[in-house]
């Protein structure tokens, strides 16, 4: 199991959350996909204002805002995440990083776990590849900041500092 989904698990069951209701073929209804399309938007587009903005730490925040929301839908679906490849390479272009998140979330209008793991995976990349961060640091900051607050909301009572996870 991916330990960013495993950690979000034992935070869904410290808190005692209900479980997410899936369909016998482990698919969301049409309604419950379009809740969780509207929290990808909602972090996707945090996450371009903040790169519109140029300011590293506010990208960071949006891109585990954006991977948050992608796993802790996994979770609901009692999927895993499945790592896979990601093609973007820096190019020196923001619209090319727009681009890609843009159809990453676009895709997971789909309802399947596949979906959501891409766009996990894909923000995994750039925390790594675009903004020069420590992802698992930010992660883990990210959900602990969280433990007291509403999951499917996107901000946590108070913001988590996460400049420390910026490299140089």
């Amino acid at each position: 199991m991916n330990k960013h989904l495993k950690l979000l698990k034992e935070l869904h069951e410290t808190l005692a959350l209900p479980k997410s209701e899936v369909g016998a073929a482990g698919h969301f209804s049409d309604m419950d996909i379009v809740k969780h399309q509207a929290l990808l938007m909602q972090a996707g587009s945090s996450t371009l204002k903040a790169i519109n903005a140029g300011e590293m730490v506010d990208v960071l925040l949006g891109l585990i805002q954006l991977a948050t929301v992608a796993v802790e839908t996994i979770a609901a679906l009692a999927g895993d995440v499945v790592e896979s490849p990601v093609a973007w390479r820096h190019d020196g272009s923001v619209v090319t990083v727009m681009r890609t998140l843009s159809d990453k979330i676009n895709q997971c209008s789909s309802g399947k776990a596949e979906d959501y793991s891409a766009v996990y995976c894909l923000c995994v990349h750039l925390t790594r590849s675009f903004i020069n961060a420590d992802f698992d640091k930010a992660f883990r900051l990210f959900i602990e900041s969280k433990q007291y607050t509403d999951l499917q909301s996107l901000t946590p009572p108070k913001t988590p500092d996460l400049s420390d996870c910026l490299y140089e």
